[in-house]
C-alpha cells in the first residue's frame, strides 16, 4: 500500500513564551515491510532541526525556539510504502531457552513495575498457547474480548494497574497490557507507535485517524528470531496497514512529541492525523 500521510499539531498560548525546545518521533521507519519514499517538517515559527537516533533506533527530531512566541506548529508530511508480512515462525516454547533468542530478547524480556493482583495472573495463564505465536494469536482476542475500548477512562500515564481496575482504556492500555502479559510468559515484546489505515466506511481514499500504538513480539523460528506485529485493539497480527514510527520497551520511549517551554502561560492544543492511499484501492483496482 502507498500511504500519504499529514499529521498536524498546533500549540496556542494564552501569553507569549520562550526557549521552547521539542523532540519529535514522528519519521516512519524503514524496514523490512516498509519504505519512507518522502518526509518533510515544517515549524512556525522557524527553526533549525536536527536529528538523530535513539537508543532503539527511532529517529528523533529536535529543535529549540528562544525568541518569544504565541503559537507553535508542527506539520509533518510523509509518503510511506508498506507491504505485507511474511507469515509467522511457528516454534515450541523450548527455543525460548536458546542462545540466540536470549541473545536478541534483552530487555524487551524484563517485566518491572507490574501491579501485584490476582486479575494479571489470570490473565497471564488465558493466553498461553500450544506455543508462542498461538500465545500472541490469543493475546490480540482476549484482551478486548475482557477490555472495553473506551476514550476518557485513562491518560497518557495510566498503568497497567488503571486499565485492570477501569475495565476499559485505548490503544496505548491495550499494547502495555499485552507486553506485560508476552513477558510473564517468557516472549519479549516491545511498544510500538504509529499510524493505521482503518477509514471509516472502509472504501474511502482517504480517512481522519489518530496515532496508534501496538506491539511487536519476539518469536523463534528456523533461523534467527523475528518481530511479529500484533494488535490487541483490532483483534489481529500487523500488516500492511499499520505504518511504524519506531518501537521502544513502553509509550515512554517513542511519544510523538515531547517539550518544555520557559513561561507561565497556558497551552490550547489540536492535533490531528490525515491519512491518504495515493494507489488504487482494491476496490477499484
Amino acid at each position: 500500500m502507498n500511504f500519504a500521510i499529514r499529521y498536524l499539531t498546533e500549540y496556542r498560548y494564552d501569553a507569549p513564551v520562550t526557549d521552547n525546545l521539542n523532540a519529535l518521533r514522528v519519521r516512519p521507519a524503514t524496514t523490512a515491510t516498509q519504505r519512507v519514499e518522502d518526509f518533510v517538517v515544517r515549524i512556525d515559527p522557524e527553526s533549525r532541526l536536527h536529528q538523530h537516533s535513539d537508543y532503539f533506533g527511532t529517529a528523533v527530531i529536535e529543535f529549540g525556539i528562544s525568541r518569544p512566541h504565541d503559537h507553535l506548529s508542527i506539520d509533518v508530511r510523509a509518503r510511506v510504502k508498506t507491504t505485507a508480512p511474511d507469515e509467522p515462525p511457528e516454534a515450541g516454547w523450548d527455543e525460548l531457552e536458546a542462545a540466540p533468542y536470549r541473545g536478541a530478547a534483552g530487555e524487551f524480556l524484563l517485566t518491572d513495575g507490574e501491579p501485584d493482583v490476582l486479575a494479571l495472573d489470570e490473565l497471564v495463564g488465558l493466553v498461553r498457547g500450544e506455543s508462542p505465536l498461538a500465545t500472541v494469536r490469543r493475546l490480540v482476542d482476549v484482551i478486548p474480548d475482557r477490555f472495553e475500548y473506551r476514550a476518557g477512562v485513562t491518560y497518557v500515564g495510566s498503568t497497567v494497574a488503571d486499565l485492570l481496575d477501569a475495565g476499559a482504556g485505548v490503544c496505548q492500555d491495550f499494547a502495555h497490557l499485552a507486553l506485560l502479559l508476552l513477558r510473564r510468559n517468557g516472549i519479549a515484546a516491545r511498544y510500538v507507535s504509529g499510524y493505521l489505515w482503518a477509514p471509516a466506511n472502509g472504501d474511502e481514499d482517504s480517512a481522519e485517524v489518530e496515532t496508534h500504538a501496538w506491539i511487536e513480539a519476539l518469536l523463534p523460528g528456523e533461523g534467527e528470531p523475528c518481530w511479529v506485529p500484533a494488535d490487541p485493539t483490532n483483534r489481529s497480527l500487523g500488516g500492511e496497514t499499520h505504518v511504524k514510527i519506531g518501537h521502544g520497551r513502553a509509550y515512554a520511549d517513542v511519544p510523538p512529541i515531547k517539550g518544555v517551554f520557559r513561561g507561565a502561560a497556558g497551552a490550547d492544543l489540536s492535533a490531528s492525523v490525515k491519512m491518504t492511499r495515493t494507489d488504487a484501492s482494491p476496490a477499484r483496482a
